[in-house]
């Protein structure tokens, strides 16, 4: 197909762009051929007129589809071109965060300025081991792509890292050598690989500076070998550096540094050993104050020297040699800040006592006064003689900075050789990998002479470059078989000519050197005469006669002529470097004595090294006297040699190619600069190895890839059996020109583009069937829609239709019925209306008939009432009248009688005024007295009779008068009702007239109360219903109250659980963490264990070797072995000593002293563990004081507190024995890990002593055991006695009271009660003492452990001060001091003990004859009648069938036996196959049962010694077998669980049925063996682990993520040069049916072992995580992997793991749970990822992925096909932000090599001992059943 036919319309492509390089547009029309100007819109919208070149007619470059944006690799890309590189690198670098991609064999690296946390152990172990295609690119591929080829081709590699200042060559080297020194180690102790890292920051440190474009910018190239031996572990290294810019230790530009080791010399100015320097500031000193930036951000140089001085001391630079360094860069420092004062123009002088220039001579040790004055002269020599010539001052300052520069340049010659010495390889070496470090191509406004050196180098390694690039091309053609043609590429040996051949440019520099007066300017004419119009590369520049300009492969670069000569020739004045010479400073002179056997100021190459190269370089041989020539040969003929040298090497080896690209010149993170990145492209070479690529068939598919990405463009009929001949056949018909593709043998190959339309034809493809799926499916679904809609249609009109009939049947219905209704409803309205009048008017005449009536009644009432008022009235005027008369007739008569009484009173007085009449009136008065006298007497007479007449009248006359009286009353009465009638009548009328007043004023406020009534009751019904919508609204609130009240109770609730269940689970977390940590010991005690085993196997085969024959192993082996089961803590310890005997004496020290700061740790660890005992104990005795207190104030204590005495005191008992135990185990580690010199002699008495110590001990703890037993029974019986006495009921004392009659009886029982109180009060004060006494042993003990615990200390501070031999001199003596006084202590107790056990047996021999007596006595007791009775007769006696016990027998002799027939030689595959489950633990605990039955512990001891020896030889052996491990590990448990289950601990035995009870060991606990078993059953499933692991690991990458299950649902994307492994199945390839075959495999194994079913779930987990951690961990460095398709086979793979847990009933085991990041994974590749509810739904579902996880899968996100759509970077952003706040872990990759801590439930077997059978096959017949 013709190139011109894909620009369609639509069709983009790239244009350049002056600001951004190049500009992506899209075609509006179809380009024809013969148009001259393409119709474009760019991204922006914009369109434009793109006029082609008229001569050239060349179309822009076309664009790439997206699926192929963002590849891995370059060549993958359909168009290789410039704007297609630049755009993948721009899309990788910004949209997806990855610096690292593929050129063909190239890694381009792009310097981020950012950390990045890819260079981890984990990133380490991920990409270790795999194909260099099947992962990301990164540093850590390329490094194990070496690695791998030279272990495999056997061929010397090396990595070539290159690009321009600040580009990150630096760093990237670091992580290969890092990356080496992780995958492959060392292979001496001597720790070579931190040898080599450590040489990074001395070189560092006065090889790199501050540039303006970079902080850390190496100012020399170098090239570091590092060496491997045949198993390639790292042996040495050996390193090469190339032109050190000299000229920066005197000048500085702008913004720029000297070296950092001044910088950091300054910073360090304080420390005391530096005072002698006499530093200051770095402004202080001129040669590091010119740049005018003294600091770096972030860099702190007192640290930095730190770092420099700690890395000098592990390459074996002393502290004296160090000083001496800095002593000779102080001087430098110095000598910069000589100043010169001139005399005259052709003369100058240094100051007297000029301050700097002593300091300097100071610091050298040379004279002042010499080195004055050839500051200020030089020496001219002639034939006949020699003048001393003075110096201006220009000269004199040139000399000075030129020895400056020559002083700095040897210093560092000698501490790279230095280093190379320390990196020096001991052992031969095998191969190598070299790592080239070197200046990438340089252009800058001005350059000299170090750019054009290091361009001239870039030549070579371009040159070099396009040949292994063309070889490659080459190989793969010859390989494939493909007819090769020449590809044209640049050549660039006419400008390598042009620098290096003869009468070349360094030629006629060198020549200009040697003439006397030779200058630059004469130097540039003879470059212009030689080369100008003569050469095409090299040209005049046009406004200048001191420059030229040389066209490289990269650029032009116009060179300034002006100092070439000075920088070539290197002047340093000779009788300066003699004064030097003169120095009496050592190192000094060192410099300069190596100075002659140097091949170059620069190169650290001594001419007596071995080359670490494989191919043979012979040294030039030295001739006498040419050791003043070598010193003036110059810079530029030396560079050559040593870059011919690095050449040859470079050409010897496999070379591997990073190019590291510098995205922006302000060092902003992740901000790419394109114009900056082309320039970079095209010096490196990137563009070159596209353009080779390009040239020839780039695109390069295997047959069946090619099928199954082009299967759709295939008919059934194109489908042939042979795939090669199918794509032969497809390719024939879709491409019509054959020379666009070449069918090899293996795979086709294609010209640049035809896989773009190869791509474009399958993408119309699959958009044709797309649009006609989409018109079917639309078709199908409108159709369905519209059958749909009809027949809802048709359902609504049935449904519409019969609505309205029913809706008239109800209208005639509902007329019929309001016809009717209306009829009634009239009649009933005209009746309701008739009846209404009737009783309106019935009602009508009732009221006006009533109110007629009423009226007639009110009239006959009123008349009746004006009667009885007329009567009233006229009677009251009548009285009222006849009162008037009569007081008016009685006044009449008062006035009349008043009137005559005063006649008569007038007459009187006028008589009584005469004597006469007084006379008269005593004549007769005599007798008228005694007449009145008489009278008088007679009237009392009658006034008496009167007197009682007037009584009885009086009484008469008060009745009369009371009736007359209430008559009169009655009478006002009346009277007063009419006065108040009248005046009521009267009131009545006023109050008529009132009220009817008022009835208008009340109707008047009637009416306004009603109308304020209505108002008011408006207002109120608002107000109500006001009150009642607050109401509502109270009870909303009070319901919302109540249910925040609910939810907050609820959520509290909930908070407490998830908090309790939060905290539940970070307990777990913490236990499952200490098991970790502790099983995590565990194995790396086992793995030390090994190693010690291996050793002392190598030690007794090369002890062996000699004395040729059998040698048999010693019977003790085992037992021996069993020092190293128990002793866990000091393993290490024990094997120091076998180490240090076969080591020289020389290492002892340090051997010795290590092994002292072990034990130092130990027994800082037993301080501590003392300590917290110590704190139990005080907390026991403060127990105990106020238990005793409280005992003091109570009455007799009772039976239960006497028991709780007891059991404190149990406990106190067995903290003193956890003591003892500590105490006693330090004293073993302490035996056991003095120097053997030390303890051979004693050490077998002492270890018998010891033995018999902790015999005796253990017997003494069990009887003590036996009597605590007695004495807590024997309170339990008084306690039952006692309640009888004084806690019974009342009513039952009262009955024993009256079943007591005899008074006998009851002074027994008071007698007996007296007894039983007085012998619990002894008991009490007996175990009182007993408990003070064991405190104040205790206490004791205590004290002299902390006694002796300060005296340890004591001597440990004492001995760290002294020298290391005295230090372990006089810890030894220390040691044998102490283990002689424990060893007489020890004795002592031996004595004491073996004492008490005489007693002992003594007592048991009594006990034993009493029994025997008993027995005996009771059977005399039985009647010798009985016996004479019975009939004597003859009778058969049958044998009983014995009855076993469920114990074996056997001999100790054969125990060796028994352990290589049950455990060493026994095969699961073969005879165990057919076995019971877990027979061989069941033997072994029946002969531990039997032994336990003899009472023999040294037999116990010796059987579990042996047995677990046996399984750590059988594992140790076959540990790579799956069903051995698997084998006893479950043997291991249920050895274990029978420890446990008859044990005879209450918590084990419930379990048991009555017989197994009685199978109970009786005389040993073994729990410190059971705990040594776990601890072995713990190493086994580790063991396991590693073996699933090892057999799963290469099954899981390739089952779980390449493998298609289902098939068709991702295609397969084109490939660059880096090939992936095949996602197609071959024969070879593991499947997902694999994987689960084998988890059958694995769990039938495990089944038919009978392994505990908890334990099955752990493995079962165990295998789930690692499928899981490493499918992850491939999916996250895996762009290719990270697609949707992938996602689905992901999602199924994991749904058919699931599925296997389902049948086997393993989905409880926690297995799934493990699975939940990769599911979650899968699921983010699958859920959309556009808007931000995406976003939040994303963050919600992947809470088991890590941030940077999730970060990173949608960075990697890559659409297979055009219908997926890339992941935003914004999107990407939003996840960050909602994600910030989540505190998760920063590593990316899961811990594939993590293990869950094991557990081992108790799992009890049914099985009854005693029904065993042990099978013949076992040969076990030397074992008999008990």
């Amino acid at each position: 197909m013709a190139a011109s036919e894909l620009y369609t319309k639509y069709a983009r492509v790239w244009i350049p762009d002056p600001e951004e390089v190049w500009k992506s547009a899209e075609l509006l029309k179809d380009y024809k051929p013969g148009d001259k100007v393409l119709q474009l819109r760019l991204e922006e919208g914009k369109e434009l007129e793109y006029c082609l070149d008229a001569k050239t007619k060349e179309l822009p470059p076309l664009r790439n589809p997206d699926i192929l944006v963002g590849e891995n690799d370059l060549t993958a890309l359909s168009y290789l071109h410039e704007p297609a590189v630049l755009h993948n690198l721009k899309v990788r670098f910004i949209d997806s965060k990855l610096i690292y991609t593929y050129c063909g064999i190239v890694l381009v690296a792009i310097n981020p300025y950012e950390q990045l946390p890819i260079y981890g152990e984990d990133i380490i172990n991920a990409y270790s081991g795999q194909n260099m295609g099947d992962m990301d690119p990164h540093i850590f591929a390329v490094a194990e792509e070496a690695y791998k080829q030279m272990a495999r081709d056997e061929r010397n590699q090396s990595i070539i890292v290159s690009g321009e200042s600040g580009a990150g060559k630096t760093v990237s080297a670091k992580y290969a050598m890092r990356y080496f020194a992780t995958v492959s180690g060392s292979a001496s102790e001597a720790n070579v690989e931190e040898k080599v890292l450590a040489s990074n920051p001395i070189m560092e440190s006065i090889g790199n500076a501050k540039t303006t474009r970079n902080d850390n910018s190496s100012r020399f190239g170098k090239y570091i070998e590092i060496g491997f031996d045949k198993r390639y572990r790292i042996i040495g290294a050996n390193m090469r550096t190339y032109l050190l810019e000299k000229s920066r230790v005197v000048f500085q530009a702008e913004e720029e540094r000297n070296y950092h080791i001044f910088y950091q010399l300054c910073a360090s100015a304080a420390l005391p050993e530096f005072k002698t320097l006499r530093l200051g500031n770095a402004n202080y000193f001129h040669y590091t104050k010119q740049g005018g930036s003294p600091v770096i951000d972030g860099v702190d140089d007192a640290k930095e020297m730190v770092n420099t001085r700690q890395a000098c001391t592990l390459l074996g630079i002393s502290d004296s040699y160090q000083m001496g360094i800095f002593r000779i860069l102080a001087g430098i420092l110095h000598l910069g800040n000589v100043e010169f004062a001139s005399r005259d123009s052709d003369s100058c002088t240094v100051p007297p006592k000029h301050e700097p220039l002593t300091i300097f001579c100071d610091l050298m040790g040379v004279e002042y006064e010499e080195m004055a004055h050839w500051l200020c002269h030089r020496k001219l020599a002639t034939a006949t003689e020699t003048y001393i010539k003075p110096i201006s001052k220009l000269h004199a300052i040139n000399a000075r900075d030129a020895l400056a520069k020559h002083i700095y340049a040897n210093l560092f010659n000698w501490i790279v050789d230095h280093v190379n010495k320390a990196l020096h390889a001991t052992v031969k070496q095998h191969s190598f990998i070299g790592v080239l470090d070197i200046y990438g191509f340089e252009t800058f406004e001005i350059n000299s002479f170090e750019q054009f050196c290091i361009n001239y180098a870039n030549e070579k390694l371009q040159q070099q470059f396009n040949m292994h690039v063309f070889k490659l091309e080459q190989e793969e053609y010859m390989k494939e078989q493909i007819p090769w043609t020449l590809i044209d590429f640049y050549d660039n040996q006419p400008c390598i000519n042009l620098i290096e051949a003869k009468m070349g440019v360094l030629d006629l520099l060198d020549e200009e050197c040697k003439m006397p007066k030779g200058s630059d300017d004469s130097w540039a004419q003879k470059l212009y005469n030689t080369h100008l119009n003569k050469c095409a590369l090299f040209e005049k520049p046009r406004m200048s006669n001191k420059a030229f300009i040389i066209k490289h492969f990269a650029d032009k670069v116009e060179y300034q002529c002006e100092g070439f000569l000075e920088k070539n020739k290197d002047t340093v004045y000779e009788e300066q470097i003699k004064v030097l010479k003169s120095s009496k400073f050592k190192l000094l002179l060192e410099l300069f004595q190596d100075e002659e056997k140097v091949l170059s100021p620069t190169s650290a190459t001594p001419s007596g090294r071995v080359p670490l190269t494989r191919m043979p370089i012979k040294p030039a041989k030295a001739r006498p006297g040419q050791a003043s020539k070598e010193h003036k040969k110059t810079v530029g003929h030396q560079f050559r040699n040593s870059l011919h040298l690095l050449m040859e090497t470079l050409n010897a080896t496999t070379p591997h190619y990073v190019r590291c690209i510098k995205p922006n010149d302000f060092k902003f993170p992740f901000t790419f600069d394109e114009k900056r990145a082309v320039q970079q492209l095209r010096a490196c070479g990137v563009l070159e190895t596209i353009r080779i690529s390009a040239a020839g068939f780039p695109s390069r598919w295997t047959y069946q890839e090619f099928f199954s990405r082009y299967r759709v463009l295939m008919k059934q009929k194109d489908v042939l059996g042979d795939r090669k001949q199918t794509c032969k056949n497809v390719l024939e018909k879709l491409i019509q020109d054959k020379d666009k593709y070449q069918f090899g043998k293996t795979k086709i190959f294609f010209r640049a583009g035809q896989v773009a339309y190869l791509e474009k034809i399958r993408a119309d493809k699959l958009r044709a069937a797309c649009i006609r799926i989409q018109k079917t499916i639309r078709g199908w679904l409108m159709r369905k829609k519209y059958m749909r809609m009809r027949k809802a249609a048709i359902t609504i009109q049935r449904h519409v239709r019969g609505y309205q009939a029913r809706c008239y049947a109800t209208f005639l219905r509902r007329t019929r019925a309001a016809i009717t209704i209306q009829k009634f409803q009239r009649m009933y309205v005209v009746r309701k209306r008739y009846q209404g009048m009737r009783d309106a008017t019935i009602a009508l005449q009732a009221l006006l008939r009533g109110y007629m009536v009423r009226n007639k009644y009110q009239m006959m009432l009123r008349e009746h009432k004006c009667v009885v008022l007329q009567k009233h009235v006229r009677g009251w005027l009548a009285r009222r009248r006849y009162g008037r008369t009569l007081r008016a007739i009685v006044y009449l008569q008062c006035c009349y009688r008043r009137m005559m009484a005063k006649r008569e009173l007038k007459k009187l007085k006028i008589e009584a005024r005469s004597v006469e009449r007084y006379k008269k009136l005593h004549i007769g008065l005599e007798n008228k007295i005694m007449q009145l006298q008489r009278k008088i007497d007679e009237q009392n007479k009658e006034y008496k009779s009167l007197l009682e007449k007037m009584t009885s009248l009086e009484l008469t006359y008060s009745t009369e008068t009371e009736k007359l009286r209430s008559d009169v009353e009655r009478l006002r009465m009346s009277e007063e009702e009419a006065r108040n009638a009248t005046s009521r009548v009267l009131s009545l009328q006023e109050e008529i007239a009132k009220l009817r007043k008022e009835l208008h004023h009340t109707q008047a406020e009637k009416k306004s109360i009603e109308e304020w009534a209505d108002k008011y009751k408006h207002e109120t019904e608002q107000l109500v219903s006001e009150l009642k919508e607050q109401n509502s609204l109270l009870k909303t609130e009070k319901e919302e109250l109540n249910r925040r009240i609910h939810d907050q109770a609820r959520e509290i609730t909930e908070s407490m659980e998830k908090k309790l269940v939060e905290e539940t689970k970070q307990l777990e977390l913490d236990l499952n963490d200490e098991r970790l940590r502790y099983q995590n010991l565990l194995n790396e005690f086992s793995r030390l264990e090994e190693r010690y085993d291996d050793l002392k196997d190598e030690m007794n085969l090369m002890v062996s070797i000699p004395k040729p024959g059998h040698k048999r192993t010693d019977s003790t082996h085992s037992s021996n072995e069993s020092e190293y089961t128990f002793s866990s803590e000091i393993t290490e310890a024990e094997d120091l000593p076998l180490r240090m005997e076969q080591e020289p004496s020389e290492k002892k020290a340090a051997l010795d002293m290590s092994l002292f700061l072990k034990l130092q740790k130990r027994v800082s660890e037993l301080e501590q563990e003392k300590q917290s005992l110590q704190d139990e104990l005080d907390r026991k005795e403060e127990q105990a004081l106020r238990a005793k207190a409280k005992e003091e104030e109570r009455p007799p204590i009772r039976g239960a507190e006497l028991e709780y005495e007891s059991l404190k005191r149990q406990e106190l008992e067995s903290e003193n024995k956890k003591l003892k135990n500590e105490l006693n185990e330090l004293q073993k580690a302490l035996t056991e890990t003095r120097a053997p010199e030390v303890t051979a002699p004693g050490a077998p008495a002492y270890r018998v002593l010891l033995d018999q110590l902790t015999s005796v001990s253990e017997e003494l703890e069990v009887r003590k055991e036996e009597v605590l037993i007695l004495r807590s029974q024997l309170v339990s019986q008084k306690e039952a006695i006692q309640p009888k006495h004084t806690m019974t009921d009342a009513t039952i004392l009262l009955e024993d009271v009256q079943k007591m009659k005899d008074k006998g009886e009851i002074a027994q029982a008071y007698i007996g009660l007296k007894e039983t109180n007085r012998l619990l009060e002894s008991q009490l004060q007996s175990q009182k003492k007993s408990h003070e006494n064991e405190l104040e042993s205790l206490r004791g003990e205590i004290q002299s452990l902390k006694e002796e615990n300060n005296r340890q200390q004591q001597l440990l501070a004492q001995n760290l001060q002294l020298p290391p031999e005295a230090r372990i001199e006089a810890s030894l003596q220390h040691e044998i001091t102490r283990l002689t006084n424990e060893n007489l202590d020890l004795m002592e107790q031996l004595e004491k003990q073996d004492k008490t056990v005489r007693k002992l047996k003594k007592q048991l021999k009594v006990f034993a004859k009493k029994i025997g007596e008993l027995e005996v006595g009771q059977m005399e007791n039985i009647s010798p009648g009985q016996i004479i009775d019975e009939p004597i007769r003859p009778v058969n006696i049958p044998r009983k069938e014995k009855d076993f016990q469920g114990m074996l027998e056997y001999k100790k002799e054969d125990e060796q036996k028994l352990v290589k027939n049950l455990i060493l030689e026994l095969k699961p595959r073969g005879v165990a196959v057919n076995l019971i489950p877990g027979l061989p633990a069941y033997i072994l605990f029946m002969c531990v049962r039997h032994a336990d039955y003899l009472n023999d512990d040294q037999k116990v001891r010796s059987l579990l010694t042996s047995t677990i020896n046996g399984i750590k030889k059988v594992l140790k052996k076959r540990g790579d077998d799956f069903e051995t491990v698997s084998f006893w590990l479950s043997n291991t448990c249920r050895f274990l669980h029978c420890l446990k289950q008859y044990s005879g601990e209450e918590g084990f035995m419930k379990h048991n049925t009555p017989r197994q009870n009685e199978h109970c060991l009786t005389n040993f606990d073994l729990a410190e063996y059971r705990q040594v078993l776990s601890d072995l059953a713990i190493q086994i499933y580790q063991q396991l682990v590693r073996v699933l692991e090892n057999i799963l690991q290469p099954m899981i990458v390739s089952g779980m993520l390449e493998h298609e299950t289902i098939q068709g649902v991702s295609g397969v994307k084109p490939t660059g040069l880096r090939k992936r492994t095949s996602s197609i199945a071959d024969e070879g390839t593991y499947t997902l049916d694999s994987i689960i075959r084998q988890l059958n495999s694995f769990h039938s194994v495990m089944c038919q072992h009978g392994m505990d079913p908890e334990l099955i779930k752990q493995v079962v987990k165990q295998m789930f995580y690692i499928i899981g951690a490493v499918t992850l961990n491939n999916l996250l460095l895996r762009k290719d992997m990270c697609s949707w398709s992938k996602g689905m086979q992901i999602r199924y793979n994991v749904s058919q793991l699931e599925e296997w847990l389902r049948d086997k009933n393993l989905m409880n085991s926690g297995a799934k749970e493990t699975l939940e990041p990769l599911i979650q994974a899968a699921q983010l590749l699958q859920v959309k990822k556009k808007t931000d509810e995406d976003a939040e739904a994303i963050c919600s579902m992947c809470n088991a992925l890590t941030t940077a996880q999730i970060v990173k899968v949608l960075n990697l996100y890559t659409p297979v096909n055009e219908f997926e759509e890339r992941v935003l970077v914004s999107f990407i952003r939003t996840i960050q932000v909602r994600l910030r706040d989540r505190k998760d872990s920063p590593q990316l990759l899961m811990d594939a090599k993590h293990i869950f801590p094991v557990t081992f439930p108790f799992n009890p077997s049914s099985l009854a001992l005693e029904t065993i059978q042990i099978p013949a096959s076992l040969g076990l017949g030397f074992i008999s059943r008990v």
